[in-house]
């Protein structure tokens, strides 16, 4: 029998219907603007004066803007609607093992600043501290921005879906703690925080909404300090009973592999992180200074020294590259999701890594098809996860919600 989470679902009441026919009105108009009144009336085909009512009350409350005008072939030429992007924002937050990235995004998820980079205190309650001066200082400096509906942070670790309490992050020592509280108090906004796999997860099926068949079933990948993974099914995020469903990084590839973050031994994070890759090419863990002064090495320093020829750095990387393959060979056969999405700083290596990850799936894969799996590759430059955080404020003003 299939557990229902009660957290999912709210009572209807009378203006249920209004507010989902308002959700789905601006994830029609954002997954295909510019569009007509009449062009959205005939993919929601509610009554002619209802979607009249409803594009109104959108305008008058600046979730949508009118623009140019289109074309007709006879009779007066529509005026086409967008997204408002600039009456709302958001702060998207990255926390990682090394450090914390900031962007002030627009009402879909786009990047309005520059992103802010700061080292990450372990300490939650500098971390929070930190948080809230830059967190100010970013809307301060933006004053345009419109109204900054809420914080998205996105954290390398187990998030309870119902409290937004931090249950576990391995690489920043963290057990059973809360941001979210403190840091509502210390922005005056309301905090949202994710798994950071499941939030990108979340922000690439918002991505293929404009697609004629989009994906339903997908998993991510994201590569980094440490490894988070997101995973898809049937246009849902699993989340699982105890909301440690997606947690493969921890896996084990070899029960005398490397210690990992988590305590055990051999998982797959700790075969193919930036970390374990850049230990894999010291042959100890890497140290301030080892890029020169005192400048940490970075898994960019190692791609370019690969690059430039260094066997070592090579080597190093075509590791990760199949240790990485044997992973996903292990999530093809498992969920034989319609494609996995990887993202990271070691995809700015694909054209490199590529044929040993290919490979390496092949290895696993149970069968010729799966072994065919339909890999995407999401460049560390359009940061997955800033997005994702971003999509945890935004998204829920476009998904209808689930009621009883």
């Amino acid at each position: 029998m299939r557990r229902i989470d009660p957290q999912r679902f709210r009572i209807a009441t009378r203006g249920t219907s209004r507010q989902i026919n308002r959700q789905i009105a601006l994830t029609l108009i954002s997954s295909h603007e510019p569009i007509s009144r009449a062009d959205l009336a005939r993919r929601m085909t509610p009554r002619r004066g209802a979607i009249g009512l409803l594009i109104q009350e959108l305008l008058n409350d600046g979730h949508i803007v009118e623009g140019t005008t289109g074309q007709a072939p006879r009779g007066r030429k529509p005026t086409l609607l967008y997204i408002n992007t600039h009456q709302r924002s958001s702060v998207a937050v990255d926390v990682r093992a090394s450090r914390t990235f900031l962007v002030l995004a627009d009402a879909i998820g786009r990047p309005r600043s520059r992103i802010i980079s700061m080292p990450t205190p372990r300490e939650p309650r500098r971390l929070v501290s930190a948080l809230g001066r830059r967190i100010r200082g970013l809307l301060a400096e933006h004053p345009d921005s419109g109204k900054c509906e809420g914080v998205g942070i996105v954290v390398p670790g187990m998030v309870d879906h119902g409290t937004r309490r931090v249950l576990h992050a391995p690489t920043l020592g963290w057990h059973n703690v809360d941001i979210r509280d403190p840091l509502e108090a210390a922005t005056g906004l309301p905090v949202q925080v994710e798994n950071a796999g499941r939030a990108c997860a979340l922000a690439q099926v918002w991505e293929a909404r404009h697609v004629a068949a989009p994906v339903r079933d997908l998993v991510f990948v994201s590569v980094s300090d440490g490894v988070g993974v997101g995973i898809v099914v049937n246009g849902e995020l699993v989340r699982g009973r105890h909301n440690i469903a997606g947690e493969l990084a921890h896996m084990p590839l070899s029960l005398d592999g490397p210690r990992c973050s988590c305590g055990a031994a051999g998982c797959w994070e700790a075969h193919i992180s930036n970390l374990a890759t850049l230990t894999r090419y010291f042959g100890r863990p890497p140290r301030a200074g080892d890029a020169g002064g005192h400048r940490a090495f970075t898994i960019d320093d190692l791609i370019a020294r690969a690059r430039g020829g260094d066997g070592k750095a090579s080597a190093a990387l075509q590791a990760t590259a199949r240790y990485l393959g044997l992973g996903l060979g292990a999530i093809v056969n498992i969920l034989n999701p319609d494609c996995i999405v990887i993202g990271g700083e070691i995809t700015a290596a694909w054209e490199a890594i590529e044929d040993a990850v290919r490979a390496a799936i092949g290895e696993r894969a149970l069968t010729p098809a799966a072994a065919l799996a339909d890999l995407v590759v999401v460049r560390a430059e359009d940061h997955p996860r800033l997005r994702g955080a971003a999509m945890l404020v935004s998204a829920p003003a476009f998904a209808a919600p689930v009621v009883a």
